[in-house]
Order: structure tokens, then C-alpha cells, then sequence
């Protein structure tokens, strides 16, 4: 069975990734930071000596690239090419900051963009990190970068994956992208992103 790595998982599992790992034919190894949330391996992305080289077959990784500074951007990458197979794939998702920086634009950065579970959620918060688990201590969530989704793709190809696709979901706010270690066909990289983006055509 084909194992995928669910980085800074935080409570979550498999039922919270993608309908492509959410299935029976994927076995989930949950990585995380906070040894509270019961993770299966703790670490964080930049330093993931905890995973052995070309030990997963994909990654999974939502909302964390942001945590790091632009500096660490890359460094984070080649820890997911190092631990991934030949054949291996990322999925990442995170926040769009066109899309944000288009509300910033109009005067509503502290406007409610949308609600999430834990409340509103306003562009400062995406930009920079949920303001309120900041303030209850939880400095793991401050943001120290961003993208757009060519920033994002660009740098993925950059790092070491061959074959990137991307998605940007304007009234989401969010970009998801999908990079494979080695060169496969679009067709096969469309059929990847199908199975692992939400239902919107990936570009």
C-alpha cells in the first residue's frame, strides 16, 4: 500500500486531505511539530530527519509552506524531494495573496473575507496568521511568507519537481499545486490533480 506523509497535520487526518488519499488504497503517516496532537512522527519541514530518504510516496501539506521565511522556502522543498520516491508527488495548498491583496486594495483588511470554524477570518489573517491563535500563544501560526500561484509553481519547479501543475481559487483565497519528482505526461498530471484538487480545473 502506497504511504503519504500529511505534514504539519496538526488534528486532522486522511478524511481532511484529498478525495484521492482519502481511500483505502492510502496508508497515512501524520507529521507534525506539536507532539500534542498525537502525531505518527514529530518534526518540523525543515528538518524532517525523523523520515527516511524515498520512504513516501506523496506528501500532503496544507497550510504550511507560509510558516516558513522565504529563505527556508526551499529548504522545506528539498526535504520533500529527499523523503519522496523516484515516482513521488507533492500536493501543497496555502493562501493566495492576489486574491487577498485585490480585498487589501479595496479597504477591507480587517473585513471578514469568510468564516471558518474558528470564526471570521479577515485578509490580515490570512496575510500574516489567524490573530487569535497568535495571541493565545500559538506562535506556530504567524505567517512569514506568501504566493501567487505562479510564485508558487515556479518555485516547486525550481526545487526539484519536474512536473507541476496548479490551481488558484479566487473566491477560496487559496492556491493548491501539485509537483511529481519525475517528468509524466500532461495527461497523467491532469489525471493527478483531478484526483487530489478540489473540483476545479487545474491549470
Amino acid at each position: 500500500m502506497p504511504k503519504f506523509l500529511h505534514v504539519g497535520c496538526g488534528q486532522k487526518r486522511k478524511e481532511q486531505t484529498t478525495k484521492g488519499f482519502n481511500s483505502g488504497e492510502w496508508e497515512e503517516i501524520r507529521f507534525d511539530i506539536d507532539e500534542n496532537v498525537n502525531p505518527d512522527l514529530i518534526g518540523t519541514i525543515l528538518d524532517m530527519k525523523n523520515v527516511e530518504s524515498a520512504s513516501v510516496d506523496a506528501i500532503y501539506s496544507s497550510h504550511n509552506i507560509e510558516h516558513v521565511y522565504p529563505h527556508e522556502v526551499g529548504i522545506a522543498l528539498k526535504e520533500f524531494v529527499r523523503v519522496l520516491t523516484p515516482e513521488g508527488f507533492v500536493v501543497i495548498t496555502c493562501p493566495d495573496l492576489q486574491s487577498v491583496c485585490k480585498l487589501v486594495s479595496e479597504d477591507k483588511l480587517l473585513q471578514p473575507a469568510y468564516t471558518s470554524p474558528a470564526g471570521p477570518i479577515t485578509p490580515l489573517d490570512i496575510l500574516y496568521g489567524h490573530r487569535a491563535a497568535i495571541q493565545r500563544g500559538n506562535y506556530y501560526m504567524a505567517h512569514k511568507c506568501g504566493f501567487t500561484l505562479n510564485a508558487l509553481t515556479g518555485t516547486l519547479k525550481g526545487s526539484g519537481f519536474a512536473s507541476v501543475a496548479g490551481l488558484r481559487r479566487q473566491t477560496h483565497y487559496d492556491l493548491f499545486a501539485i509537483g511529481f519528482k519525475n517528468n509524466i505526461s500532461e495527461e497523467a498530471l491532469r489525471e493527478a490533480a483531478i484526483k487530489h484538487f478540489p473540483d476545479h480545473k487545474p491549470s
